[in-house]
């Protein structure tokens, strides 16, 4: 699975240059603030240009407040490690278009990282691992954003 999530990626990355609207996950995450470290994390492992390729890509995407929970020592040496980083952000990111109402039929779900998040829904809240889901279905022309509250990390 690593191997081809690679060539996703590259592949995604070579085709993603007349596709890169405002419009894509990428052009929201870099016009919105909260997305700031984010989107500086996915230049940093390569892939800000993926999420601009044709997809469909689900993102549980971290605000800044997430990463701010990451200890700076150890967000700055995952922000130089470029494989270990392009690890982390491809565990955010599921395969399709998984809108909110059927996350919470989900009781896990496989990510481009290839492992699998654990979903987890109690009453309105909706957990992916640790994180809560904390804004749903911002819709974009290569998939949808879902905003989380805690940086999901694989096991490395």
């Amino acid at each position: 699975m690593k191997n081809t999530t690679v060539v996703l990626f590259a592949a995604l990355a070579l085709g993603s240059a007349s596709a890169q609207g405002t419009d894509t996950i990428a052009g929201i995450v870099t016009k919105d603030a909260q997305f700031s470290t984010l989107l500086a994390a996915l230049k940093a492992a390569g892939l800000d240009k993926t999420l601009a390729g044709k997809g469909p890509f689900t993102v549980f995407a971290p605000t800044n407040a997430a990463f701010a929970k990451i200890p700076k020592a150890t967000l700055d040496a995952l922000l130089k490690n470029k494989k270990e980083l392009a690890k982390v952000l491809t565990y955010h990111v599921v395969a399709g278009d998984v809108m909110a109402a059927d996350v919470v039929k989900m009781k896990s779900a496989k990510t481009l990282e290839g492992s699998s998040v654990k979903i987890n829904v109690m009453g309105k809240n909706v957990m992916v691992d640790k994180a809560n889901v904390t804004k749903t279905d911002i819709k974009a022309s290569n998939g949808v954003i879902h905003v989380i509250d805690t940086v999901l990390m694989p096991k490395m």
